[in-house]
């Protein structure tokens, strides 16, 4: 239950706090967010316009499932890995990671596990963060993390392009040699994909370069997806002719979701992928009804959940 405090109310507790010494200063507030395009949003509007409205406009909430929220936990492990010391970024120190990282991510989102299982002794649960320890071995598999040290793990790029585009999103790792050659690296826990979805991972490849591009100025040399499920490592090297008709391909999204904004026209596109969409019984494809258009959204300071990060 949230209660509200009476002007008066509020002079009195300030008064008092004054004197008894308390400090005064204000709470810091959570700085306001315009709506940005990140790799998801943007896929999300190819796929289907009105998949991007619910998700992106209206926000409705959606129902984790067990391989995304092992995605999360596999890449919150990982981060914490790379914080320690070269020397202790091996296995064993991986899999001891695992429970602390779910319970953390429990404490930020407490209902992920009602969500997920029915109860700490839910006897799906341990063979669940089993599964998380199996996709670390698999990623020891791929590279030995000693020998790396990253600039940044779960790096915020966020930068706005010429014409107003505002790009916003979380790379995995950025490692960045002596030299100062860039190597955007991502890791996926499923199969590496054929080649629809070996598509739509390169477009959030390019799209963290050509962030990286406009903040540093510099091309990154190697984009590396890392498919731990299968122990399949795939490299693309951009060059800057191309970021440029990425940059192009990226501004006329955003002025399709701009244009779609204004009207409220957000027309639902069916496919193959309708079958796992959240929002299928709202779609007027099968039948549904989508809630009324609420408007463009106003810059929030809403909070940001540990699932908006991921890509």
């Amino acid at each position: 239950m949230v209660r509200s405090v009476t002007d008066s109310a509020r002079d009195a507790i300030s008064s008092t706090g004054q004197a008894l010494g308390e400090s005064t200063v204000p709470a810091p507030r959570r700085p306001v967010r315009r709506l940005a395009l990140s790799p998801s949003r943007a896929s999300d509007f190819k796929q289907c316009p009105l998949l991007y409205r619910l998700r992106a406009v209206d926000r409705l909430p959606e129902k984790a499932t067990k391989a995304q929220v092992r995605g999360t936990l596999v890449h919150a492990v990982l981060e914490e890995l790379f914080a320690k010391p070269a020397a202790e970024r091996v296995p064993a120190t991986a899999y001891a990671l695992v429970e602390p990282a779910w319970q953390k991510l429990q404490q930020e989102r407490p209902e992920l596990a009602e969500e997920l299982f029915t109860g700490a002794e839910d006897p799906e649960q341990e063979p669940w963060l089993a599964s998380a320890r199996g996709l670390l071995d698999s990623y020891f598999g791929l590279e030995d993390p000693r020998r790396l040290q990253p600039e940044a793990c779960e790096l915020l790029v966020e930068t706005e392009l010429d014409n107003g585009v505002l790009l916003r999103g979380y790379i995995d790792r950025l490692d960045v040699a002596p030299t100062g050659e860039i190597r955007v690296v991502d890791y996926k826990t499923g199969n590496a994909p054929r080649e629809i979805g070996e598509a739509k991972a390169l477009f959030q490849m390019k799209f963290y370069a050509l962030a990286l591009w406009k903040l540093r100025g510099v091309v990154p040399r190697q984009l590396q997806l890392m498919y731990l499920a299968n122990r399949e490592t795939l490299k693309y090297a951009p060059d800057e002719a191309e970021l440029r008709r990425f940059e192009r391909l990226v501004s006329a999204i955003w002025q399709a979701i701009l244009t779609a904004g204004r009207t409220g026209d957000f027309r639902p596109s069916r496919s193959r992928l309708c079958d796992y969409c959240n929002h299928k019984a709202l779609c007027p494809e099968f039948g549904g009804t989508p809630p009324a258009y609420p408007g463009w959204p106003e810059p929030t300071a809403d909070a940001e959940t540990v699932l908006d990060r991921t890509d």
